[in-house]
């Protein structure tokens, strides 16, 4: 009689684990898998104080704006050197003492990373380009150990590098158009996809934010495939 109970009991256990195991596990499984996606910045996802008014208000398809640059090398620049390419872009200044040569270091150490990886590019912008002319640039690129079609070091007019910060890669808090008094600073990094979308932003500065971005790679090209 006993027995006969104790089955009873056991197998309405047995089968309130199965039927939980079957509910639960996938849930479970569901919280603590890596992300499969990284998101799409649109301006509307953004501080508002890193974006230009006109742009404020879209809430999709942003896309990085046309731009034209000059490198390091004295070469032009453009969104073509960049199709289909997965690329970190950023804005420094040469005579820069505090943040810039720690993310120097860091986008250096990136580009070590990927250095056999033709799919992945780096661009940073001067934000002081009266002074980084390209000897400079070059100058910084040798120092830096920049490899030529790899890392674009570029210089342009202000007002244009200006506004790819404000309305491309919404990477400054400073306000203004790119006049003379008008000054960009800021330890970003922004991770671009190759349809042009914004799918990250990090500290340039901060080791854990570049293993991130490592990541953050992997996770985009497991999206293209």
């Amino acid at each position: 009689m006993y027995l006969i109970e104790f089955f009873k009991k056991s197998k309405s256990t047995l089968l309130f684990l199965f039927f939980f195991s079957i509910l639960f596990i996938p849930i479970l499984y569901f919280l603590v898998k890596p992300k499969s996606e990284l998101p799409v910045y649109n301006p509307v996802d953004v501080n508002p104080r890193l974006v230009a008014d006109e742009v404020k208000h879209i809430s999709r398809d942003h896309r990085i704006g046309e731009f034209h640059l000059i490198n390091q090398n004295g070469d032009t620049i453009t969104n073509k050197d960049f199709e289909d390419k997965i690329y970190i872009a950023d804005f420094f200044f040469t005579r820069c003492q505090t943040i810039c040569p720690i993310m120097a270091i860091n986008m250096s150490e990136l580009q070590k990373h990927y250095k056999d990886d033709e799919d992945l590019k780096f661009l940073s912008h001067s934000v002081t380009p009266v002074i980084d002319s390209v000897p400079v640039l070059k100058a910084y690129a040798l120092k830096n150990r920049a490899i030529d079609g790899k890392w674009e070091i570029t210089t342009g007019e202000k007002p244009h590098i200006y506004e790819l910060a404000r309305k491309s890669y919404f990477a400054v808090l400073d306000e203004g158009d790119g006049g003379e008094q008008d000054f960009i600073h800021t330890e970003q990094f922004v991770l671009v996809d190759k349809k042009k979308q914004i799918r990250g932003f990090y500290d340039g500065t901060d080791a854990t934010e570049i293993e991130r971005i490592i990541k953050d790679i992997e996770i985009l090209r497991s999206e293209e495939k």
